[in-house]
C-alpha cells in the first residue's frame, strides 16, 4: 500500500469509480459520514434494490438531511464510526467518502472493528481519502493542516490490512474536480463546515482569500483534488 501516487493522470467524478469497482444493486448499504448525502442521493438513485443508510455524526448536517423527502430507500441517522448502531453482518457494503481522517486518531482502530463487525462475509469497504497535495489541499492548509491525521488514517488502514482484519481488493488513485462559483460559496461550504470549528483571524482569513482567489481566476472556479481508494474485504 502506498499513501500517494505520483503519477495520477485520470480525471473524473468519484462515483465513476466506485459504480465501476463494485456491484451495488439489490444489496444493504452504510455510508459513514455522508456529510449533504451528496454521494447518498448518487447511489440511491442509480441502479435498483438499493437500500442505503446514511449515518452522520455532525447533528446540524444531520438535521438539513431529515429535509430531504425524494430519497425513499435513504435512511439517515447520527452515528460516529467508532461506535455502529446495528448488528454483526448488517451490510453489504460500506463507503467512507473522505470521512476517515475525521475520527479521532486514538478511535481509527476500533472504528475499522467496528466496520469489520457490521458488515456481512466478505462484504466490501470503501474508504476514499484525499491525498495531502494539490492546489485545493495548498488553500485548505492554509487555516486546516491535515497532513497529521491523513498519515494516521493510512497508517490504520494498512495496519487493519497487515494484521489480516481485511483484504486490500484494490489500491487506486484519481484526480476529482470542485467547483465554488466565487470564495463566498467556498467560505460557506468549507471554511464554514459545522462539522469543524475553524476560527480565522483577519489576517489568516485575507491569505486564504487572496489564495483561492488567484487560483479560482486560473482555473475558472475548478479546483483539482487527487484521491486515493482503498477498497477492502472482510476476511
Amino acid at each position: 500500500m502506498q499513501l500517494i501516487s505520483k503519477s495520477v493522470e485520470k480525471i473524473c467524478p468519484e462515483s465513476e469509480v466506485f459504480e465501476t469497482i463494485l456491484s451495488l444493486n439489490d444489496k444493504k448499504i452504510l455510508e459513514l459520514g455522508c456529510g449533504d448525502a451528496v454521494n447518498s442521493r448518487l447511489i440511491a438513485t442509480t441502479g435498483e434494490g438499493r437500500k442505503i443508510t446514511a449515518a452522520e455524526v455532525d447533528t446540524i448536517q444531520h438535521e438539513k438531511n431529515l429535509l430531504i423527502n425524494d430519497l425513499p430507500n435513504v435512511d439517515f441517522i447520527v452515528s460516529g464510526s467508532e461506535k455502529i448502531p446495528f448488528g454483526d453482518n448488517s451490510f453489504d457494503v460500506i463507503f467512507m467518502f473522505k470521512s476517515f481522517h475525521h475520527v479521532p486518531k486514538e478511535l481509527m482502530a476500533q472504528a475499522l472493528d467496528e466496520v469489520k463487525r457490521v458488515l456481512k462475509p466478505a462484504g466490501f469497504v470503501y474508504i476514499s481519502e484525499p491525498i495531502f497535495s494539490g492546489e485545493f489541499n495548498e488553500i485548505l492548509r492554509l487555516f486546516h493542516d491535515e497532513e497529521e491525521v491523513r498519515q494516521a488514517a493510512f497508517d490504520a488502514i494498512k495496519n487493519a490490512v497487515d494484521v489480516n482484519k481485511f483484504v486490500l481488493v484494490n489500491e487506486l488513485f484519481f484526480n476529482t474536480k470542485v467547483y465554488f462559483e466565487n470564495f463566498k460559496q467556498y467560505e460557506e461550504k468549507v471554511i464554514g463546515a459545522t462539522h469543524s470549528e475553524h476560527r480565522l483571524s483577519d489576517v489568516l482569513y485575507a491569505q486564504v482569500k487572496q489564495k483561492f482567489e488567484q487560483t479560482h481566476e486560473r482555473n475558472k472556479g475548478e479546483f483539482i483534488v487527487p484521491m486515493r481508494v482503498d477498497l477492502l474485504q472482510k476476511n
